[in-house]
């Protein structure tokens, strides 16, 4: 196994040979992770090789390096495309290198050394911060290690025994090797192969990506129809699902193949996508217009699983020119399936299998009028809304769709809330706390007895600081008093809510919610 030094990282990713294929996934660390393996660098832990693949052929599509665009390759040097660490080769490039702007969000990269922290081999002297509040008598900020004139500046105002510290911090950091493996070979097969044994563990469609990327690229640019797709959505705020490459080959294959297994990818050529485009495109549009119109889904974000729109574009997707008309028994059954596929969490394990029948049944559907679609086995009971709040959790937005199925009103005016506006911008600042958190902590409770899901609503920021952080027979009074049966009528709420009894109301409402789900999963 090689080693690269972190100065040749970053010569590597400036010369253009140190390349990210577009079959990988995107720069997803935060910089807590980031901070997290510069202390590994640090420390001299292990933190795992870097897989990369030596070849002397461009590929046709790449991506790039987090937020920052790769510049061309010098035509002799041979180009190292990463098959695995693109994390942590992203991480090291950019919180050291000051050659190349960045497209996007570099926050991640404001790491610095804590030099008052004591050394001890657990806790991390490395740290995230905001530029603007960093105190830099305390903090040190380690993307000048690589910058002489940065490094310079930086240390100036130091005293001696601190300079000597982050001298010698430098120097570890100018020492290190990123462990690499190399791959040397222009034979994809077995490179296809490596990648997918390095994602065994990950999710299925990495080796979607790969595989499409070669079997496609010559006759048929998938990426720029995918671009071309994203814009027809972008007026319904689904643009971002032509960003998302892993469900869009889900969709092709699905309705050209009824399979969403990596053999069915392979098993098409160019030609035999293109040939069937139209239906694919159709089938998602389908899908999407589907969910809007009856979940009040307004964006991917707002999907416990954009999974979803897998079999719904199986069913929708017809030729140019055509349309599907559903029946009400159709609709009804697509209904009951979504809320069903929510509330068992179905796509959290076992995926292609999952999906594989929903496919087919969900073709059966369309062609025979009936199927077994909707029949899924599903348990709804009150600890499942004791759950944690949190926007991306797929339990949380399956809470968000119920809420939004009964077209909430306002808490302060009791007029109806714009879904469509609060669902474009998903955010924690949408939903308060029906018992506010002021309150209930001066009677003790943790947080997460404060955040569980049966304590939410559809509230602004607005309205939550005029209700203020009271108990809510207090509060009662600052709502449109006639229109209060209403407002706890449509956002799933018991009238025990006023009692001031938090337990008692979890218990009311978390069954209250119980009942809505089990009317919409048909049980």
């Amino acid at each position: 196994m090689d080693g690269l030094p972190i100065r040749r990282v970053i010569e590597h990713v400036i010369s253009g040979s140190l390349r990210i294929p577009a079959f990988q996934r995107g720069f997803v660390w935060d910089a807590e992770r980031v901070a997290f393996l510069m202390d590994s660098i640090y420390k001299g832990y292990p933190f795992g090789a870097a897989i990369l693949w030596r070849t002397k052929e461009q590929l046709k599509t790449e991506r790039a390096l987090g937020p920052f665009t790769l510049p061309d390759r010098q035509p002799e040097y041979p180009i190292d495309y990463v098959l695995d660490g693109q994390q942590r080769l992203t991480s090291v490039f950019g919180v050291f290198q000051t050659e190349i702007p960045a497209d996007g969000d570099t926050s991640w990269t404001n790491i610095y050394f804590d030099m008052e922290a004591s050394e001890n081999f657990q806790d991390s002297r490395f740290v995230a911060l905001d530029p603007q509040e960093a105190d830099l008598e305390r903090y040190f900020p380690i993307g000048t290690f690589f910058d002489v004139l940065g490094y310079r500046n930086a240390t100036k105002g130091l005293d001696a025994q601190k300079a000597s510290l982050i001298d010698s911090v430098q120097a570890t950091f100018k020492e290190a090797q990123i462990p690499i493996q190399y791959i040397e070979t222009d034979n994809r097969a077995k490179v296809a192969i490596v990648f997918e044994r390095v994602n065994r563990m990950g999710v299925e469609l990495d080796v979607f990506q790969l595989l499409s990327a070669w079997t496609w690229s010559e006759d048929f640019d998938l990426q720029n129809k995918f671009t071309e797709l994203a814009d027809d959505l972008k007026p319904f705020g689904f643009e971002s699902v032509g960003d998302d490459t892993n469900l869009l080959l889900r969709c092709c294959a699905a309705v050209v193949k009824h399979d969403v297994s990596p053999g069915a990818l392979v098993s098409m050529d160019g030609s035999e996508v293109r040939d069937r485009f139209s239906e694919v495109e159709n089938g998602i549009k389908g899908a999407i217009d589907f969910l809007r119109n009856n979940f009040n889904v307004e964006s991917l974000d707002n999907l416990p699983y954009s999974t979803l729109i897998v079999p719904l574009s199986v069913f929708f997707a017809v030729g140019q020119g055509k349309s599907v008309k559903l029946s009400t028994s159709q609709r009804e059954t697509l209904i009951r399936w979504v809320w069903r596929a929510c509330f068992s969490r179905r796509f959290s394990a076992g995926v292609i299998r999952n999906l594989n029948r929903d496919i087919e049944e969900a073709q059966k559907l369309r062609t025979l009028g009936k199927s077994a679609l909707a029949q899924i086995n599903v348990s709804i009971d009150a600890p499942f809304f004791s759950e944690q709040f949190s926007v991306r959790t797929t339990n949380t937005k399956t809470f968000v769709m119920l809420l939004a199925h009964s077209r909430p009103l306002s808490y302060v005016s009791g007029q109806p809330i714009s879904l469509a506006s609060v669902l474009q911008n998903y955010n924690r600042n949408e939903f308060h706390h029906l018992y506010p958190q002021a309150f209930l902590k001066k009677l003790e409770y943790a947080a997460p007895e404060i955040n569980r899901l049966a304590n939410f609503v559809f509230m602004s920021s607005q309205d939550n600081k005029t209700l203020g952080g009271v108990a809510p027979s207090i509060y009662r009074g600052r709502m449109d008093s006639v229109a209060v049966p209403k407002i706890l009528e449509r956002s799933l709420c018991p009238a025990s809510l006023f009692d001031d009894d938090f337990e008692a109301f979890i218990e009311d409402r978390s069954q209250m919610l119980v009942d809505a789900a089990k009317r919409l999963i048909g049980s």
